[in-house]
């Protein structure tokens, strides 16, 4: 297949036994075919750099295609130069087509890995000069990310789905290589509610969450449903930066928030909030946010995007040991990072912490650092979704989770600084008691009372 054609995309099952009957399961299956694709895409990303060479014009390049179609044009090319050589050489040389980079990042702990990787040397390793933009809001990060101000982004893990699938604008194809975190999440009330801990006394709350697309968004919509709470007409919800959240719960703006940290951890500090319940107890192991590149950077620069990626996936493997958290914890604390006192970026990543009721609790994975994507992290977020009308008409749940979740990737740079990936692609969950299959979404967006869908 050339890089004019469209890749091949098989229609492979999430679970159950290998599809084709040649691998012992269909996690080494998924693994095999991902593994070749990527070669592929190696290999059609010099066909296009040859066919550029000798076609600069991009109008001329499109009419001799047309003309004489792509296979013939690859084959009359190979006479003259040697693709099969320039593709090895290709594979071989692994220096990055760009070092200088920007990555935008939001000023929370759930961006741990891609910022320490900035002042703990990790990119520096991986033969990078990143520069990492703190950025005010979601929209600012999406936009910029959108425009190419930056080459890739610290994105909630919902965005590149959402910005794949169209929803709520145009779809442009993008990819979301590693998780940032998992957990790290909790649910913050003011501190005048501290008696009123039963979600079915929330009617008439307002709430905050960082983004539409977000998983604050999403399990604070189904932790009140399942209380008996519709989140369009018994509260309000609202979408508020991180960084302005503790300002608009003291104005008395907001009842509370489902927020990353550490903006649950500085409510508590400052005496204005407490904390009702951690993300990880709604549901738990559960994706936050993640690192995302467009589909572009990520074939046109294979081996830039290979050693941000890398350094990322390092930074995170450093973050997942207990005993790095307070070294990390002094690192991003700064103002040019996270612009918090030590302490409460401390009792995040360690997990003990002050809960604003009096109590020193002590939650060690409160917070935790896992790369890899799972597939069924995606089609989990877009049954949610689905369920409140973000999406419209059908959609192809396994086939975009495997194009967005570039699961492949994370697994082998995964093995080379270390970490130990899954086999497979895929898992089932529990989210509030309630099991998920990710083999069958549609019967769970139906299963729900309470839906827009």
């Amino acid at each position: 297949m050339s890089v004019f054609d469209d890749p091949f995309d098989p229609a492979t099952p999430l679970t159950g036994t290998c599809s084709c009957g040649d691998h012992a399961s269909q996690g080494e299956h998924d693994a095999a075919f991902h593994a070749a694709e990527e070669d592929a895409l190696a290999g059609r990303v010099v066909e296009q750099a040859v066919m550029r060479a000798v076609f600069p014009d991009d109008r001329t390049r499109r009419v001799f295609l047309r003309t004489v179609g792509a296979g013939t044009a690859l084959a009359a090319i190979s006479q003259f130069f040697p693709l099969g050589l320039a593709k090895e050489a290709f594979a071989a040389d692994g220096k990055p087509e760009k070092t200088g980079l920007k990555v935008g990042f939001i000023p929370i702990t759930c961006a741990t890995p891609i910022i320490m990787a900035h002042p703990m040397g990790f990119y520096t390793k991986h033969g990078l000069d990143v520069e990492v933009v703190k950025t005010a809001g979601w929209a600012v990060v999406r936009d910029k990310a959108l425009n190419k101000e930056y080459d890739a982004a610290h994105m909630l893990s919902p965005m590149p789905l959402a910005i794949t699938v169209g929803a709520g604008a145009n779809p442009i194809p993008y990819t979301m290589p590693a998780v940032e975190n998992i957990n790290g999440q909790a649910i913050t009330l003011a501190m005048k509610h501290k008696d009123r801990r039963d979600p079915q006394s929330w009617k008439g709350f307002k709430f905050a969450v960082p983004f539409d697309y977000s998983m604050h968004n999403y399990l604070l919509r189904y932790y009140v449903a399942e209380h008996g709470i519709d989140p369009d007409k018994d509260i309000q919800i609202r979408v508020v930066p991180p960084p302005e959240m503790v300002a608009n719960l003291r104005a008395d703006n907001i009842d509370g928030f489902l927020a990353p940290d550490p903006v649950n951890q500085r409510a508590v500090y400052d005496g204005v909030g407490f904390i009702h319940i951690l993300s990880k107890d709604i549901w738990e192991n559960h994706p936050c946010c993640a690192f995302a590149a467009s589909k572009e950077f990520v074939t046109t620069m294979p081996n830039t995007y290979r050693a941000l990626l890398k350094a990322i996936i390092d930074a995170t493997a450093y973050a997942r040991k207990p005993e790095n958290r307070k070294e990390i914890a002094a690192a991003i604390a700064p103002p040019n990072y996270l612009n918090q006192p030590v302490t409460v970026v401390e009792q995040v990543l360690t997990g003990t912490f002050a809960d604003g009721l009096g109590n020193v609790r002590r939650v060690p994975n409160r917070i935790d650092f896992d790369p890899f994507p799972w597939h069924s992290f995606a089609v989990w977020i877009m049954t949610q979704m689905k369920r409140w009308g973000q999406i419209k008409g059908d959609i192809d749940y396994a086939k975009v989770a495997r194009e967005v979740y570039l699961a492949t990737d994370t697994a082998r740079l995964m093995q080379e600084v270390g970490l130990t990936p899954p086999a497979g692609t895929s898992k089932s969950f529990v989210v509030m008691g309630k099991p998920f299959d990710p083999a069958k979404p549609r019967d769970y967006v139906n299963s729900f009372a309470i839906k827009r869908a």
